[in-house]
């Protein structure tokens, strides 16, 4: 009730996403105001104009900068959080994936193309991004398990995608690429996750973060400033328009925009 103008502006940054474009809103208001409530009808705007979403609490253990394992910990919560339309209560990275390869065959079949082949074409522009190589190697190692009925090879693809691997000779000796997803690489992975996204289909990704004041919260005042230029990241990439179908809703309390004001003067 009374939040029409708000939803109006969503709306339109939804709209924006899926031409394209992105988006980055803070919903910032009292403890108990409804800031929760209101990103959760957000997410089921998104899923209704297509939009695949993801969401999660921001806490100590789980935040956008870190090198102990907890920007890799968010990436893995959102991972598991991640919905559309059909699967709104998350778990939807294998539909995701699925989409894309059904997507594929598709056109293979049409063009008389290898599936292979349209699965490497469509994804040859991720090499241009940081991690995108290894990106496209992983979704291309799905396609060869659903091919071959490998499904030990399938599931470390989507392993990989969802952030489960720790060490790279692990992910080499599965998979054969170099590289995971850790804390330094979380917002590149998200930024490459939102090209599969709309190549399988989707009007692109937005991402629901709440609970920004636990950033302020944070004892080291390093950590705090780390994770304040992180949002400065997304912020200007978003306002830029260097991420393509890509969207956030960054809810806090009163606390965090005073936090965050002092944390990037």
């Amino acid at each position: 009730m009374g939040r029409n103008e708000e939803i109006k502006a969503l709306i339109r940054d939804i709209d924006r996403m899926a031409e394209g474009g992105s988006g980055i809103r803070f919903v910032i208001g009292e403890y108990g105001s409804g800031k929760t409530f209101f990103l959760s009808l957000v997410r089921s705007i998104a899923l209704e104009k297509k939009l695949v979403t993801a969401h999660a609490d921001l806490t100590p253990d789980r935040r956008l900068h870190a090198t102990g394992g907890q920007a890799r910990s968010l990436y893995a919560e959102l991972m598991q959080n991640l919905a559309t339309r059909t699967k709104a209560e998350g778990g939807a990275l294998p539909s995701v994936i699925e989409r894309f390869v059904t997507s594929a065959i598709t056109e293979g079949q049409e063009t008389g193309v290898s599936t292979e082949g349209v699965i490497r074409d469509r994804l040859s522009h991720l090499s241009e991004m940081v991690g995108g190589y290894d990106f496209a190697e992983v979704v291309a190692a799905y396609w060869r398990g659903h091919d071959s009925g490998d499904e030990t090879l399938k599931a470390n693809a989507v392993r990989w995608l969802r952030g489960e691997f720790t060490t790279k000779t692990d992910a080499r000796l599965a998979l054969g690429v170099r590289t995971i997803i850790d804390d330094a690489n979380v917002y590149d992975q998200l930024k490459l996750f939102s090209q599969l996204v709309r190549l399988a289909g989707y009007g692109g990704l937005l991402i629901c973060l709440d609970e920004l004041v636990n950033l302020y919260k944070l004892a080291n005042a390093q950590a705090r400033k780390s994770n304040y230029e992180q949002i400065l990241r997304i912020l200007n990439d978003c306002l830029q328009g260097n991420s393509v179908g890509l969207g956030f809703v960054l809810g806090g309390d009163a606390g965090f925009s005073d936090g965050y004001a002092a944390g990037v003067v």
